[in-house]
């Protein structure tokens, strides 16, 4: 048994079953939905295909981060039992959630002087966050010390892969990311964009793909052109969907068709309700191991 506890937040996009297993504190983000304020439980109170479904249909989302209370709140009980703490954000690049939990740590740290709180910047999101943490619960259940654990986790972070694309522009549009013209003609001809998170942890338009099916392929091949077949850490991929399963699992029959030696260890994610509300419906999104990300 470790004498530290790893932490994130809900925005990792696994499951609480997931969490719990892997003995993984969670801090949740929150969201309104037409004005009433939940929790991001992981699909606990509202299903995600009842989340998304509302947003097809004209709902309005917003989201807001823990704040430093939330992670004092989260931490606390930890460090009164005498245990350290290593937490993992959600990527600077999209949020300042950050901001709040090294503001709660530099409280903590003066009220418990005796304990070590460690604050890492993924430089990801949703279940690439989740793989990164996934395998630092494995690193911690070998013994990793917590220095360790951080020092790794600042080395290995930028070899995660994140590759998403979307057969919806609605939210693209909502969101600025694409004008109501692009998305018009996007809509008209069937064009898919094709994005990735760069070495600063934020989201990047890389290309405007015609048909579902090319981009599907698309995705695979950047995995092809990025992953390491024998990287030590290419032990899982993980992909995420935003109500559209099967769209999900043919990227996922593709990439064992691809990669023979990941059969059974591609594993399918919801996307949470915090990054789905950027993203709405019809998003799939790839997470892989494979070389640093530069640019």
């Amino acid at each position: 048994m470790s004498d530290y506890i790893l932490s994130c937040c809900s925005t990792a996009d696994i499951s609480q079953e997931h969490f719990k297993e892997r003995n993984i504190n969670c801090v949740y983000f929150k969201f309104s939905l037409d004005g009433t304020e939940y929790t991001d439980d992981l699909g606990k109170t509202i299903p995600f295909d009842e989340f998304y479904e509302k947003m097809a249909n004209g709902s309005v989302t917003k989201t807001s981060q823990p704040n430093t209370e939330d992670y004092i709140e989260s931490f606390e009980p930890y460090l009164e039992a005498g245990k350290d703490i290593i937490h993992v954000c959600l990527s600077s690049g999209l949020s300042g959630a950050i901001n709040s939990a090294n503001i709660a740590k530099d409280i903590l740290e003066d009220k418990y002087p005796d304990r070590k709180i460690f604050i890492v910047d993924s430089l990801g999101a949703s279940s690439g966050y989740g793989l990164l943490v996934d395998n630092m619960a494995n690193l911690r259940d070998s013994g990793m010390t917590i220095e360790d654990l951080y020092n790794w986790s600042i080395t290995n972070r930028l070899y995660l892969h994140h590759w998403f694309f979307s057969t919806d522009l609605t939210f693209y549009v909502k969101g600025g990311r694409i004008s109501k013209t692009s998305g018009a003609i996007g809509g008209i001809l069937g064009i898919c964009p094709l994005l990735n998170m760069n070495n600063e942890g934020k989201l990047i338009p890389r290309s405007k793909i015609r048909t579902k099916n090319k981009v599907i392929h698309e995705i695979v091949k950047m995995m092809e052109q990025h992953a390491y077949k024998g990287h030590k850490y290419n032990r899982k991929v993980y992909i995420s969907h935003s109500s559209c399963y099967e769209d999900a699992r043919k990227v996922a029959d593709l990439v064992e068709a691809t990669f023979p030696e990941m059969k059974d260890k591609v594993l399918i994610n919801s996307i949470g309700t915090t990054i789905g509300s950027h993203t709405g419906p019809g998003t799939v999104a790839l997470f892989f191991w494979g070389d640093e990300r530069t640019e």
